[in-house]
């Protein structure tokens, strides 16, 4: 076929294209194919031990074994039909009882609070030794990190001692070895520069302390409205990221700082109040396909109820276990509108609310499992027949969502390696993470 463009014309046209093409491949790599927890566990850094992890988990199981004994109650408190119920409620036994707690924050700043310098000095130490003493006994979640106070005009010297006292007293404990997905959260972040002090605190300590060069990774608190929209109108947030030089994994956002900042009232102050949802939207927009991981903040109603001990009578059992269902579903929806939004991963502030963690998270999945597993199994097999005919596929972005759900219910542990593979496809077209490329790969079959 004759073509008017020589080949030395369209090699000049596209070499400076190619170089803005991967230019921005660069900038937007899409998601990492590593594991999201889809959690984070907040608690102040003086009650931090080795097996805080443990403990918690079997407080959790005892909860939900106490308020949930049965399918049916399990099925009544988070309105779910029969058969899900039934699905939904043994996986969150197991998860339960193998690994309740999948992210862990030892905090030095809301959970902390503001306390005399020694004894905030003489936590850091202590907490720095308890996570050493988890390395040693293999008891510490999959991740975990430290929240340190911001690096506002007031609290930078705060922040900046604990980090040092804690990363010092840790890498001289372990050899200069940190835990798995180990990460320190900036929070309060408002302009680059304290971003860029960060990065420049990292650098020392692993100088100094001998730590593998970037090594010390770090995630950020969207909790002001001025990481939404700066003075200029803009968003800063991809300015913060690149002030990382490649050190943040994570943005979380800060339910109550943020709605308080916005001038809402502390009874309306929810998850999922409007202002809320537009920060997660502008958030999402802005770090789309850059492979940081996103977070939504935690509901602050505990499932607690009010009355304690061995002797309680019928009415005070039974007003607990209201209260516990209450808080149960309240956070239960709460979850499930940031699954909606997007935001696979939240906050838990305590134990009893990992029950509902894992049963808002696996029914939102499961709910749509039969659905997902024949439109995705249909998808290819239209594309593959319309590859043979020589039409075009206009569907691949429905395709791609639906993989896309696959991959984060494979990441949750709502769904299995096995349940995917009812799709038609291998784990390794999953894991390929495109449902183009595992177009391209079935053609050439």
């Amino acid at each position: 076929m004759k073509l008017s463009i020589s080949v030395d014309s369209k090699d000049q046209l596209f070499a400076d294209l190619k170089k803005a093409n991967d230019a921005f491949q660069q900038l937007y790599p899409g998601d990492r194919p590593d594991r999201q927890p889809v959690h984070t566990v907040y608690g102040g850094a003086n009650l931090f031990k080795y097996n805080l992890a443990q403990k918690m988990g079997a407080t959790a199981l005892h909860m939900f074994r106490e308020y949930a004994p049965d399918v049916s109650t399990f099925g009544e408190v988070f309105d779910l039909p029969n058969e899900l119920a039934e699905r939904v409620y043994k996986k969150v036994g197991a998860k339960l009882e193998r690994e309740a707690v999948e992210d862990f924050r030892i905090d030095f700043e809301d959970g902390f609070g503001n306390r005399s310098n020694d004894e905030e000095d003489e936590t850091a130490v202590q907490a720095a030794m308890e996570t050493a003493k988890g390395m040693q006994e293999n008891t510490l979640p999959p991740f975990i990190g430290i929240r340190i106070k911001p690096f506002t005009e007031e609290m930078k010297e705060r922040g900046l001692r604990t980090l040092d006292i804690f990363i010092s007293t840790l890498a001289r404990q372990t050899g200069g070895k940190l835990p798995n997905n180990f990460v320190v959260m900036l929070p309060k972040v408002t302009i680059t520069q304290q971003v860029t002090t960060l990065v420049k605190c990292f650098e020392l300590l692993e100088s100094n302390l001998q730590l593998p060069a970037h090594s010390l990774k770090m995630e950020m608190m969207v909790e002001t409205t001025q990481s939404i929209m700066d003075i200029d109108g803009t968003n800063p947030l991809s300015r913060f990221l690149k002030a990382s030089e490649g050190r943040c994994i994570a943005m979380h956002f800060g339910t109550y700082d943020y709605t308080a900042a916005c001038s809402i009232t502390a009874k309306y102050q929810e998850m999922n109040h409007p202002v809320c949802d537009f920060a997660h939207h502008v958030t999402k927009v802005a770090l789309g396909h850059t492979g940081i991981w996103l977070s939504d903040g935690a509901t602050n109603t505990m499932p607690i109820g009010p009355h304690r001990g061995d002797n309680l009578t019928d009415a005070q059992k039974e007003e607990n276990r209201d209260t516990v269902h209450r808080g149960w579903k309240k956070g239960y929806d709460h979850i499930r509108h940031s699954l909606w939004n997007g935001y696979y991963q939240g906050w838990d502030l305590n134990p009893g609310q990992l029950p509902m963690r894992y049963a808002a998270v696996f029914a939102f999945f499961l709910e749509s499992y039969e659905e997902a597993v024949d439109r995705l199994k249909t998808f290819v097999e239209k594309a593959a027949r319309a590859t043979l005919i020589g039409d075009v596929f206009d569907d691949a972005a429905t395709g791609q969502g639906l993989l896309n759900y696959f991959l984060r219910g494979l990441n949750s542990g709502a769904i299995t390696e096995e349940e995917v593979l009812a799709t038609g496809l291998s784990l390794d077209e999953i894991r390929s993470r495109s449902f183009l490329t595992i177009l391209e790969g079935r053609k050439k079959i």
